[in-house]
């Protein structure tokens, strides 16, 4: 069954209500408040059709009063970036629940703000509703967006998510037709009728777009916030993509690199690594026990996440029957340990297996870590479970370092470009999460830092222009396998760049520009809508 032919999918155009004589209900506010949905079934449509109702609604249309929404096609280029912006270890690196960091967690925790905004208003509310734009309303449903949505609305939080209760609270919300967030009476919330997948044109500011608005005891709208889910489970409101979204209110850091060339002339000015410098930037920020309990969590939970991965069989949910399968292959190298048969590629069977270890556990909803977005979240700690395991000398000591040096890497690439699929592809996921861990792999088998710096180009350079194309909009298919892939390019990287003496050709920072145009060209049935590539030629059902 083609996605467009799915009951998955459906098309939703809004027009204008104007049915009260004083004119449009809550005229000042846009989008949803003063429109009503009228749905149209996707199997009319060809696949290039879908696209272009991505990309143009039809004349008919009217998202705004009088004007047309339209689908970002570009991102900011470097000379339109603030000069600094600090973004932390663990902003890089978020405890969370699968399937996805920007689809699942990211509207988790832009629930959890609306309802924080909601407390702060002088009016009384009694319902909630909310709108899902652009690749979450495309891949919605795959990616439990709504099950995210509903749950953060009712006070969930992914950091301290517990699956039992939330299985019994939203069997409880579908029946009774009510939130109970905490310091609110039950608010109206029937998911069937109060979350709505809007199929039309993203909305402006991403293509990760929601609408979250509060009503009345009328069931008006009476307020309502536009948030972003820009990937890795970061989220922002319209008003702070308007005011420029990388922005630090903080006290400033010792070393406020913006770009891979200021990092390797600060490291030079100043004798010290990447991780060192990474770490004295935490350390402006919260105490030493705090940041080293905090990154020895990180590895805790990720490794956790692996070893749960590696001892469980079953199938994963969603619909395309994929069995996971690493628990069968580690079984397997285990039994095969000391055997002279052994052939020396099979250490990549290792890495392969415990990233997809991580994104089987994800893609059945389990615990994960964003490195640095829950779809690529095998990647890291997959390198790090080989540098353990395998790498003579090997020392957990080491693994703060590799998260802080793979941290730096990770937030020039979102600073410079983007880790979010729907914006730029898979090159901005996996291709991210693999110049991360090829960087803090460099870093712990003591590499320099021009050394470091070429590891995570050449890490990155090789997945550029890699599409985002989940069948039926899971993140399984090609997902769970590309992360074991992922990992092995990162230890390649790794090994050739501690060859050789850190010069090289092609710069860090050329190659997060290249992924930055990349995505900005790619067509959107590649960057995660489940409208072009193996979703639409792989049967998935």
């Amino acid at each position: 069954m083609r996605p467009w032919a799915s009951p998955l999918f459906s098309a939703t155009y809004s027009t204008p209500v104007n049915k009260s004589p004083n004119g449009p209900r809550m005229a000042a506010l846009p989008y949803a408040s003063h429109t009503r949905a009228i749905r149209k079934p996707y199997a009319r449509f060809s696949p290039k059709t879908a696209i272009n109702l991505l990309r143009k609604p039809p004349l008919e249309c009217r998202f705004e009063v009088g004007r047309f929404t339209q689908l970002r096609h570009d991102a900011p280029n470097q000379s339109e970036r603030p000069r600094h912006v600090f973004l932390s270890v663990f902003d890089m690196f978020k405890v969370g629940i699968g399937p996805s960091s920007s689809h699942t967690i990211g509207p988790m925790v832009a629930a959890g703000r609306f309802l924080d905004h909601l407390r702060q208003q002088p009016f009384e509310i009694r319902g909630l509703r909310a709108s899902l734009h652009g690749s979450l309303a495309f891949t919605g449903v795959g990616h439990a967006t709504d099950r995210a949505t509903i749950l953060g609305l009712a006070g969930f939080r992914a950091e301290d998510y517990d699956a039992d209760k939330a299985d019994a609270e939203l069997a409880r919300i579908m029946a009774e037709g009510t939130v109970q967030p905490d310091g609110f009476q039950p608010l109206v919330f029937k998911p069937k009728e109060h979350l709505e997948f809007d199929y039309g044109p993203a909305l402006p500011g991403h293509a990760n777009g929601m609408i979250l608005m509060g009503t009345d005891a009328q069931g008006d709208v009476v307020t309502q916030v536009t948030y972003y889910s820009i990937g890795g489970g970061f989220v922002l409101t319209e008003d702070e993509v308007a005011a420029g979204a990388d922005k630090d209110d903080g006290p400033p850091v010792p070393y406020p690199f913006k770009s891979a060339a200021e990092m390797l002339e600060m490291a030079s000015k100043n004798g010290l690594s990447i991780a060192q410098m990474k770490r004295q930037n935490e350390l402006s920020r919260r105490s030493s026990a705090d940041l080293n309990h905090g990154l020895n969590r990180l590895w805790q939970v990720m490794n956790d996440c692996i070893d749960r991965g590696l001892a469980t069989n079953g199938i994963l949910p969603g619909g395309l029957n994929v069995k996971r399968r690493a628990k069968g292959i580690h079984d397997a190298l285990k039994a095969e340990a000391g055997v002279n048969l052994n052939a020396p590629h099979t250490i990549n069977d290792w890495m392969s297996t415990y990233a997809m270890a991580v994104n089987e556990e994800n893609a059945a909803g389990g615990q994960v870590v964003t490195a640095p977005t829950n779809g690529a979240a095998g990647v890291v700690p997959a390198t790090i479970r080989y540098y353990l395991d395998h790498v003579p000398g090997a020392s957990v000591s080491k693994v703060p370092d590799f998260l802080l040096t793979a941290a730096a890497i990770g937030g020039l690439v979102k600073f410079n470009a983007s880790i979010s699929g729907a914006e730029a592809g898979c090159q901005a996921e996996v291709g991210s999460a693999a110049a991360m861990a090829a960087a803090g792999l460099c870093a712990v088998m003591g590499g320099t830092p021009e050394q470091i710096e070429n590891a995570a180009e050449i890490a990155l350079e090789h997945h550029l222009g890699m599409t985002c194309d989940p069948v039926r909009g899971l993140v399984q298919v090609p997902c769970i396998e590309r992360n074991g892939l992922g990992a092995i390019k990162a230890v390649s990287a790794a090994s050739l760049s501690m060859r050789g003496d850190g010069t090289h050709l092609v710069p860090l920072d050329a190659a997060i520009e290249t992924m930055r145009q990349t995505g900005a060209d790619m067509s959107e049935k590649y960057k995660e809508t489940a409208l072009g590539g193996l979703a639409v030629n792989v049967p998935n059902c």
